[in-house]
């Protein structure tokens, strides 16, 4: 039995507790405009609600209707550049979660947190879904079984429900899947929360960890605490509640049953501590107890894992701790999540292109096991489900893991299922006409079932293609080397003719590519007004990136103008009409003057950037996918995000949260801002560039940059850039003597470089840029830099 009561004393102080709970009720409806006070639901009563004010429509409304992107332009237009504090006051915050038919994610609306405790990445996921205003706890998926805390003077008040009294959810050590948030209800009786997912020994279930302090100093009543399970007919055993199979909920000491929850009370003026293990599947736990050594335990061991877990991989360490903070909580989701395009919901499956996305990614970020556990069960899809885009991915994500890893079994192992899959694609190869050597239309998604004449499908095969063909050489497969070869002659020589044809070029000096062959349509003058044009600011950006068009060229040029004049980025995050959240009119068209954000394919553009060397676009897109694309603090987003306030609503949606696919965009652009691996036609990895698109401010003095491990196509590479003063220093161990290797030191505005000197020799550089050239240097490189100009203030 647990040893710890329920709650301990303190010494009342009810007066003053009164006061302070009406000055505060008084500061709220102060600062909102509305209250539910006239509600008969307990959980909402005397609750102020904060609304969209006309002025902040009309900003965000005048913002959707242009076709640049006016807020990004004024974050660039700054002497520091873009920020994450200066992006974050353009939109409100991204609060709750949606799903199909416009229905609520969750019971409250607030998004979820998946936790998992995954003890490897191929077996079966197992999540418990956190409701991020710590209302609920559910099992596995939106439609499971799930507990509910309520609190309040009658444990009626579900927690959270109150927004204007919830202190926002946020991770432990910023980070870690642990969830912590605060709330004050109707009487003032303040709480604390902190859950996680873990396992206890013994048990095979997962089982959520939930600590609930309970501070009742400031109230004139007590508070009632209960922990409600939505399943029937439990039954109950001093401390748990069972099913026929085994415990369900098992509570710390001090509650007690009323045939509906289990319900703890705690008397004004005092405080306590109530604890709960909700298990995921029914399991004996005969000695499983819920009390405070129990709890401190298993915490301890999640908060080890995960840390264990990201220190031994590649580690991204830059001089502002929200990017390390949300770069890491990403990769524990990403982790657990594997390829599943969501968690706890219908879009809990494997979206390819996404999914092997996110392979790259996480090679890139040192985690191959992930990346073959997504390779591995794309290949098994896509015997079944064969498309032709899918399968050009697949060949990229694969060389992409191979050039990181060496990993040649790995390779074997995929390299049958993969002949197979090219022969179909030599089977698609249109044979005469003149369309001959492209291939066969096919479906683009789900939701555009007719098949069409892609541009993006069919450069995505051949970019695929060019990456694995030397691979499979280099791995003794010859003739399946050549085959690809073959396929691929054939379908480039054809794709240059008809992409040739396709492509228009605008008065303001921008390049339209259309994103199928058989569309001979205008040019989108804001693309993210239709859903035709939201699809082409979704697909055709991987074409844009892939490599067909030269890096540096004027066609890439002219790509990256049309993105930039003709609505596809609000604070460097893609725009998307968000159908899916705003719904459509009877007609099948867009419900007029809304607008969102599809964070997930802004992947290919920021590669886009990068290989074309634009890096205050890519510093951009960090800050806004952070502040308007992801929630605050907890870093989850969904596959497309509400702009456009809905009616008076203050706090933003999101589809179907999390989305691995929105992680993956986030923890690339970081990447490439860090460490690019420049590739040439042939896409043969050329070279690295390191640090070429950081803040300015990472310089300023006293800041420190570091890459430690990361794994790149030429082998093992760690640096660090270091400033103190008017000094940089620079410690670099690249993995062998490059053809091509260039480091790039982005000072603050007003500063430039003086001098470099590499072993006490002067180096030459750009001045304009900081750019020096390390080509053929052997490792460990040590620089010197001395900076003019701006002070020295970070």
């Amino acid at each position: 039995m647990p040893s710890r009561p329920a709650y301990r004393a303190a010494t009342p102080r009810r007066a003053a507790g009164a006061a302070a709970l009406l000055a505060a009720i008084a500061l709220c409806l102060g600062a909102a405009p509305r209250s539910t006070a006239g509600s008969t639901d307990a959980t909402a009563q005397g609750c102020p609600q904060r609304v969209a004010t006309p002025a902040y429509k009309a900003a965000v409304s005048r913002a959707v209707r242009s076709a640049r992107d006016l807020w990004g332009e004024e974050l660039l237009a700054r002497r520091d550049g873009p920020t994450y504090a200066a992006a974050s006051r353009y939109l409100s915050p991204l609060l709750l979660g949606q799903q199909r038919g416009r229905r609520a994610l969750t019971r409250s609306g607030v998004y979820y947190l998946p936790f998992a405790f995954p003890l490897n990445v191929v077996g079966p996921a197992v999540f418990a879904l956190h409701v991020a205003d710590g209302s609920q706890v559910i099992t596995r998926n939106v439609n499971g079984p799930s507990l509910t805390v309520r609190v309040g003077p009658y444990g009626r008040e579900t927690y959270g429900a109150c927004l204007a009294r919830l202190t926002p959810a946020k991770l432990a050590d910023g980070y870690l899947p642990i969830l912590q948030t605060g709330y004050r209800d109707m009487s003032g009786v303040r709480y604390q929360q902190e859950s996680f997912a873990g396992r206890v020994d013994g048990s095979p279930s997962i089982v959520s960890f939930i600590k609930l302090d309970v501070d009742a100093t400031a109230s004139a009543r007590a508070a009632v605490v209960r922990l409600v399970p939505s399943i029937p007919k439990l039954s109950a055993a001093v401390d748990r509640l069972l099913t026929a199979t085994g415990a369900r909920l098992i509570v710390s000491d001090g509650g007690a049953y009323d045939g509906n929850a289990f319900r703890f009370t705690v008397p004004a003026g005092q405080t306590g501590v109530v604890y709960a293990l909700w298990l995921n599947r029914p399991a004996s736990a005969r000695k499983l107890v819920a009390d405070e050594t129990t709890y401190e335990k298993i915490r301890s061991v999640v908060q080890r894992f995960w840390a264990e877990r990201l220190d031994a991989a590649t580690t991204f360490s830059v001089p502002e701790p929200r990017i390390v903070q949300a770069q890491r909580a990403m990769l524990v989701q990403q982790v657990a999540q594997t390829w599943r395009y969501s968690a706890g919901n219908p879009y809990e499956a494997l979206s390819f292109v996404e999914a092997l996305d996110t392979a790259e990614v996480m090679t890139g970020y040192g985690y191959p096991d992930v990346a073959k556990a997504i390779l591995g069960f794309s290949l098994q899809r896509l015997a079944i489900r064969f498309k032709a885009w899918r399968t050009g991915e697949h060949l990229t994500a694969l060389a992409t893991y191979y050039r990181a890893t060496h990993d040649r079994a790995f390779v074997e192992r995929q390299t049958p299922g993969l002949a197979r899959l090219l022969r179909r694609i030599a089977h698609n190869q249109i044979r005469s006409g003149p369309k001959r050597g492209r291939l066969l239309p096919e479906q683009l998604s789900s939701d555009q079932p007719q098949p069409i004449d892609g541009v993006t499908a069919q450069i995505a095969v051949l970019q695929g293609l060019k990456s694995m063909a030397p691979i499979w050489r280099a791995t003794g497969h010859r003739d399946l080397s050549a085959y690809a070869r073959t396929i691929q002659h054939r379908l480039e020589r054809a794709l240059r003719r008809a992409v040739n044809a396709s492509m228009v070029r605008l008065p303001d000096g921008s390049l339209f590519l259309p994103e199928s062959f058989g569309r001979r349509g205008a040019p989108y003058g804001n693309l993210s007004v239709s859903s035709e044009g939201s699809y082409w600011n979704l697909v055709v950006p991987y074409a844009l990136a892939s490599g067909f068009f030269p890096r540096g060229s004027a066609a890439a040029d002219g790509f990256i103008r049309y993105l930039l004049l003709h609505g596809s980025r609000m604070l460097g995050v893609p725009r998307a009409d968000a159908h899916v959240i705003y719904g459509k009119r009877a007609d099948g068209t867009n419900v007029p003057g809304t607008g969102g954000l599809g964070q997930i394919y802004g992947l290919s553009v920021a590669r886009l950037f990068a290989d074309n060397d634009v890096p205050d676009q890519l510093v951009l897109s960090l800050y806004g996918q952070l502040a308007v694309g992801m929630t605050p603090d907890t870093y989850v987003s969904g596959e497309a995000v509400s702009v456009v306030p809905q009616g008076d609503a203050y706090y933003r949606k999101t589809y179907m949260p999390p989305n691995i696919g929105a992680n993956s965009t986030f923890l690339e652009t970081l990447r490439l801002m860090l460490v690019h691996e420049r590739h040439g036609a042939d896409e043969v990895p050329r070279g690295l560039d390191l640090a070429f698109s950081t803040p300015r401010a990472w310089l300023g003095d006293g800041k420190t940059i570091e890459v430690n491990d990361a794994l790149t196509s030429f082998g093992r590479l760690s640096y660090s850039i270091a400033r103190a003063g008017s000094t940089v220093e620079a410690s670099i161990e690249p993995p062998s003597p490059l053809p091509s290797l260039r480091l790039r030191l982005r000072l603050p505005a007003g500063q430039r470089l003086a001098s470099v000197r590499l072993n006490g020799r002067p180096v030459r550089f750009d001045r304009r840029t900081g750019t020096i050239d390390l080509s053929g240097k052997k490792g460990p490189i040590e620089l010197v830099a001395s900076v003019r100009g701006g002070g020295t203030a970070g």
